[in-house]
This record gives C-alpha cells, sequence and structure tokens, in this order.
C-alpha cells in the first residue's frame, strides 16, 4: 500500500513537472507571473505617487510665476562720477537668445549643461558622472543640476539643500520642460540667473563688469561670465581679479573640449585677458562712508522703490589716504596704548563730506563710529564756551585764575594735575586748563553755552550743568566736525551732507541739493577771535603734533580716564575730525588728544594738502579789537526734533530758523575779572 503511495506520488509530480514545461504550463506560470507583476506596479505606482505628494505638497504655485521679490538697486557715485558702491539688486535689459552672443550660450552650456537641448530636464548621465566624482573625492565636488534645474530653484525654491527641495527641484523641472521650449527655459535662465554683485541676468551682470550691453561681449568676457555660475561672490572680478581669471580659463577649455571653439581661439583669448580692473571702491573704499548716504537715500525716497543714482560728496582719493592712515596708526600703536577703534571724517567748509571712516575693519563691525558712536569730546568742546564767552564781551587777553576749585563735592582738575596762576583766556585755551574752563562758564552761564552750541549745531542732549565745560555731554564725530565747520566759515551755519543729487535709472532728477549760503548765525567777529585763539593751540598749545606748512585752527579733547581721545580742526580748504577709543569704553594707556588723534590728524592733511595752495583762515573776516556781542535768553534752546526724510535738513532748518532772531550788536556784559 505504501508502496503504491509512493508510486501515485512520483508520478503526480511527474505530471506536474510535464505540465510547467507544456504550452498551457507556460501560459499558466505567465498569467501568475504577470498578475504578480502588475500588483506590484500597482502599489509601486501607489508608492510613487505618495511620494512624490509627499515631496510636492509645499511645492509653490507653479501656475503663476511671479516677478521675483528685489531690493531697489542703489548705485552710488564719487564726486567725479565714478561708480564706488552699488547695494540692492541690479537688472538689466531682458534679453532674448537673438541678443546674447553666441560665445556667451555656448559658454554656459560648457561648463554647466552641455545635453541642454537633448536631455528632459535632467541630465541622468551628468548625475551619474557628479555621483562617481563626488564618491572619489570623498566630498561635493560636482553637481549635476541642468539648466532647467537651475532655473526651476531659482523661480520657485528657496537655496537651501535638502532631499525635498532637490526633488521639487527635479519635478519642476520636468515641467518647465513640459510647457516651454529649449530657447524659452534659456532666455528665462539669462535673465534671472544671479551672477554676484547684486547683478540678476547676464546684461546687468556685462554692465557691472565691463559697462557695456551684452550684446558687445567678447569671447574671455563671456567666459567670465559664465565663470560666474558656480560661485558669484567667489569668482567677480570686483572681489578677486585673480580667481575671476582663472576661472574663466576654465570655461575656455571646456568650450575647447565641447568644440565650441578651437584651441587657438582659447589661446588668444586667454593671452589678451587683462587683469579685470577693480572698481573704484570696490573690496574696502568706503563702507562705512556708503552705508551712511544708503540710510538717507532710503529716507528721502521712502525706501527707495525704484532702482537709482546717488552722486554723492566723497572725494576716493582722500578716502583711502583716511582709511589707510587710521589702519596704520592703529595698527603701529593700537596694541600698545590699548586703543581698538577710531574714527574719522573730513569735509569741505559748506560741510561736503569728503572721506569718513567709520572703524578700523568694516568686514568685522559695520558699526558706524563717525555716525552712530555717542561719546564724550572732552576738551574738544571748549572752543563752545569760549565763543560763548567772546560773546558776551570776553576779550583773548583777558585774564583768569588756573587754580583749585570746588563745586559743591565736585573738584575739577587740570589734565597734569598742575595750576598756572593768572593766565589768560588765549593761553587757557591753547594749553586746555579745565578750572579756567569752569570758572568761564560760571560767568557766562550754562544756558548761554548749549544756546552757542545749538547755533553751531550741536543737536545732541546738552546736560545743564557746569560739567559741560569739560565735555561730559556726548556727540558723534560727525556732528562735532559739523559744529567746527560752522567756525570754519567764520559763524555760517553748516549742515553736514554726503548726498548731492538723486536720479532714477533712465535720468529723472529725483532729488538735488541745491547750491545754498547758509545764514551767519553766530556773530563772524567773535568767530574770527576765537578761530585766532585757536591757531595757538596748534603753534604752542596741546596740539603740536597737528601743525601743517599752512595755518590751522584746532582743538584736542580728552575724556575722563582716557576713554576717549580726540583732534578737531581745520585748514582754509578741510575741516577734519578725528577720534579714538575702545567701543566697550576701556581706558586707553595715557592715549590723549595731542598724541595719537593729532598725529593722526597731521599724517591725513599733510596728503590731502598736498599741491594745494596755502590759504589763510577765515580771509574775508576781519578780526576786531572789541569783538561785538550777543546777548542770549536765559532759557536753553531745545534741539531740533529730527525729521522722517532726513535729519541733518531738520539741523539746516532749525539753524536758518535762529539766524532771523538774532540780534547785531549789544552792550558790554561780560563780567569784569
Amino acid at each position: 500500500m505504501a508502496r503504491s503511495s509512493r508510486r501515485r506520488s512520483s508520478r503526480s509530480i511527474g505530471q506536474k513537472i510535464s505540465f510547467l514545461f507544456s504550452r498551457a504550463g507556460f501560459a499558466f506560470l505567465f498569467a501568475k507571473a504577470w498578475r504578480a507583476v502588475v500588483l506590484l506596479m500597482i502599489w509601486g505606482f501607489v508608492a510613487g505617487g505618495g511620494l512624490i505628494a509627499w515631496y510636492a505638497y509645499d511645492m509653490p504655485d507653479i501656475r503663476q510665476v511671479a516677478q521675483p521679490e528685489r531690493r531697489p538697486a542703489i548705485t552710488l557715485l564719487a564726486d567725479d562720477g565714478t561708480v564706488f558702491k552699488r547695494y540692492g539688486d541690479l537688472y538689466g535689459q531682458r534679453v532674448t537668445i537673438k541678443d546674447v552672443p553666441v560665445n556667451l550660450v555656448n559658454a554656459i552650456m560648457a561648463i554647466e549643461d552641455r545635453r541642454f537641448y537633448s536631455h528632459f530636464g535632467i541630465d541622468v548621465f551628468g548625475l551619474l558622472r557628479a555621483l562617481v566624482s563626488n564618491v572619489i573625492a570623498g566630498h561635493v565636488v560636482q553637481g549635476g543640476s541642468t539648466i532647467t534645474q537651475q532655473l526651476a530653484k531659482n523661480l520657485f525654491l528657496t537655496p537651501q539643500r535638502t532631499t525635498r527641495r532637490k526633488v521639487q527641484e527635479m519635478l519642476l523641472a520636468f515641467w518647465l520642460e513640459h510647457t516651454y521650449t529649449k530657447d524659452q527655459i534659456l532666455t528665462a535662465y539669462l535673465n534671472r540667473v544671479y551672477l554676484g554683485s547684486g547683478a540678476y541676468g547676464v546684461d546687468a551682470a556685462a554692465d557691472i563688469y565691463f559697462g557695456k550691453p551684452v550684446s558687445a561681449l567678447n569671447l574671455r568676457e563671456c567666459a567670465l561670465i559664465a565663470g560666474l555660475l558656480r560661485a558669484p561672490s567667489r569668482y567677480a572680478p570686483t572681489n578677486d581679479p585673480v580667481q575671476a581669471l582663472e576661472r574663466a580659463k576654465t570655461v575656455l577649455g571646456a568650450m575647447v573640449d565641447a568644440d565650441y571653439i578651437t584651441e587657438a581661439e582659447k589661446n588668444s583669448a586667454i593671452d589678451d585677458v587683462p587683469m579685470p580692473r577693480r572698481k573704484p571702491g570696490a573690496g574696502g573704499d568706503g563702507h562705512y562712508y556708503a552705508d551712511w548716504i544708503v540710510d538717507q537715500v532710503m529716507a528721502l525716497l521712502e525706501n527707495a522703490p525704484q532702482d537709482v543714482v546717488v552722486l554723492t560728496t566723497i572725494d576716493l582719493k582722500l578716502q583711502r589716504i583716511a582709511e589707510r592712515k587710521l589702519d596704520g596708526v592703529l595698527a603701529s600703536e593700537g596694541a600698545s596704548k590699548k586703543v581698538e577703534e577710531g574714527a574719522l571724517v573730513a569735509m569741505t567748509t559748506d560741510g561736503a563730506v569728503r572721506a569718513m571712516v567709520g572703524g578700523r575693519d568694516y568686514g568685522e563691525s559695520q558699526f558706524n563710529r563717525a555716525t552712530q558712536a555717542m561719546r564724550q569730546p572732552g576738551s574738544s568742546f571748549k572752543p563752545v564756551i569760549y565763543l560763548a564767552a567772546l560773546l558776551q564781551g570776553m576779550r583773548p587777553d583777558d585774564t583768569f585764575e588756573d587754580a583749585p576749585i570746588r563745586i559743591g563735592k565736585w573738584t575739577p582738575e587740570n589734565y597734569d594735575g598742575k595750576y598756572h596762576g593768572t593766565v589768560s583766556a588765549r593761553d587757557a585755551l591753547a594749553k586746555s586748563l579745565n578750572t579756567v574752563a569752569v570758572r568761564m562758564m560760571q560767568n557766562v552761564g550754562v544756558s548761554k553755552v548749549i544756546n552757542t552750541a545749538r547755533m553751531l549745531g550741536v543737536t545732541s542732549d546738552l546736560g545743564a550743568d557746569l560739567s559741560l565745560a569739560l565735555g561730559t555731554n556726548l556727540v558723534t564725530p560727525l556732528e562735532l566736525t559739523g559744529v567746527y565747520a560752522a567756525l570754519a566759515t567764520g559763524g555760517r551755519a553748516v549742515t553736514p551732507y554726503g548726498i548731492k543729487e538723486i536720479r532714477s535709472r533712465d535720468g529723472k532728477i529725483l532729488y538735488h541739493r541745491d547750491d545754498v549760503t547758509f545764514p551767519v548765525t553766530v556773530n563772524p567777529q567773535a568767530v574770527a577771535t576765537l578761530v585766532d585763539m585757536m591757531t595757538g593751540v596748534v603753534t604752542y598749545g596741546t596740539g603740536k603734533r597737528a601743525a601743517l606748512d599752512r595755518p590751522v585752527a584746532g582743538k584736542t579733547g580728552t575724556s575722563s580716564d582716557y576713554r576717549d581721545a580726540w583732534f578737531l580742526g581745520f585748514t582754509g580748504d578741510y575741516v577734519t575730525g578725528v577720534w579714538v577709543g575702545n567701543d566697550d569704553n576701556k581706558p586707553m594707556k595715557k592715549v590723549t588728544g595731542g598724541s595719537l588723534p593729532a598725529g593722526l590728524w597731521h599724517d591725513f592733511m599733510v596728503e590731502a594738502e598736498a599741491g594745494k595752495p596755502v590759504r589763510s583762515l577765515l580771509p574775508d573776516v576781519i578780526v576786531p579789537a572789541q569783538p561785538s556781542v550777543e546777548v542770549f535768553s536765559d532759557e536753553p534752546l531745545a534741539a531740533p526734533e529730527p525729521s522722517s526724510a532726513n535729519k541733518l535738513d531738520a539741523l539746516g532748518d532749525f539753524i536758518k530758523g535762529l539766524a532771523r532772531d538774532l540780534p547785531t550788536e549789544v552792550e558790554h556784559s561780560y563780567p569784569a575779572q
């Protein structure tokens, strides 16, 4: 029975095997396999569709390709018309494939996407090649994105590198290829791609880097622009001319490999490539000044709703001198003197700011110490005290006691701790004697000193107490330099400014600063007397290091514990203010206004005045034996409220209002000594 069962079983297996190899068996197996394949395909599509849906659920609405949000471009011109800074996003003229040199199109395809006209949005061979190269290198050395993928990213996606973003980029590339022609895709790419220095599109890049439209580019220029696509900031010729040139050579080599140009054409282009010229101001010149200008443009034009070109007052030669001199002083003496920062402002006597340095390294700190740092002026505020006294009838030869003084619990002392007995006002200013300044302010009255400061352009808060005589108030270097400019004009109001004109890109004038003569706000004879006294500071006083080969009037300043050191002065050409100190307000190592600041002022002015004829100070003002006298209200004037459009214009309006109410001459009122 068992044997019979085994025989039947063997026969059954044999029959099954025979069946499987029969036509009917093959049909049966095929039907089974097809069902499995169909099921796998269905579940594969379901899984794939779910995965795509998961990646695509937060994709942007591809039915709406909106204009990109962009910052209006602000192009800054120096006083001579030279472009020295650009801010914002600059778009050139919209171009088509016909407008672009064939060399530029070929250069872009050679280095970015050689199979652009044959792939379907994704270059499979390019992806595999990049994958192998990256695995061999152990890090990312090649990318596999096509021009279509790059356009998809630029149009719709953020630049973050994630798997989700990469899958979305591929999906959008498929959609672009399905919706638009290859020429349309390439045209959009050429007009939207970022090429460094704020330039979007090849026409903007051609204008920024070569000063010409894209249609006028030659082979080497086409290669340089194509080379920017890998890393716009790194390869921009305004940033690194050497790397830009090397990258252009790589592009030219790729064009030879792709049979777009010959080896001879490549060598000719390389041989003819000059070092790309850095545009004036690129890389470091005038950053602080430019920021100051842009802030005003944004306020004047209500956030600059359009591309504008701004003609400024900056003199690039003076700007470079200022930056070099400040850096040199801090590099050579900063560490030993425990001083880390500095600022310099230079302007002409009408208030046109020609140079501004807001710190030693813009890359490390964009805080502009020339316009934003509120610091104690120390004795550099004393000319205001002396002018208030002169306006009340004081004479330069009037004498004062330089002796200990106590006011309540306050006992102001001289810098050197010594006292000189009876001294003239002229000598007291030259030697910066503190006790004399305090006694002088007691005689004049705090309110009259504050009013004098206001008429000279001081807008910051001023404490109504006698410590003001020693410069315990807070001012910015720009503000205080403007005060000295008012003295340099003989008492005429000065509003520091940097913008001469603003135009739209099509040439329409949006703002123009008229050449106006501001009114005299302070008696010019009194100012002339003060200026004459201030020359003594440089000829035999605390500011001897600032002496030049021409007349100089100035004043040193040092705040308590050597936290701030200043020198401000002027010639017949320029008014310049220098400050050094530390951002954290730490004391320096016995740095006074007559040391580093006066030396820096001297070194800057030597080069600034080079080749200029010697001019006298206040040539149009005659100093009388007895200066005229002004009378002030006993109530100190309040600082003007800043205008939303331009704080400096508010100052100008304030000063002009003061001038209308000033008396001419009154009786002598200064207390006898």
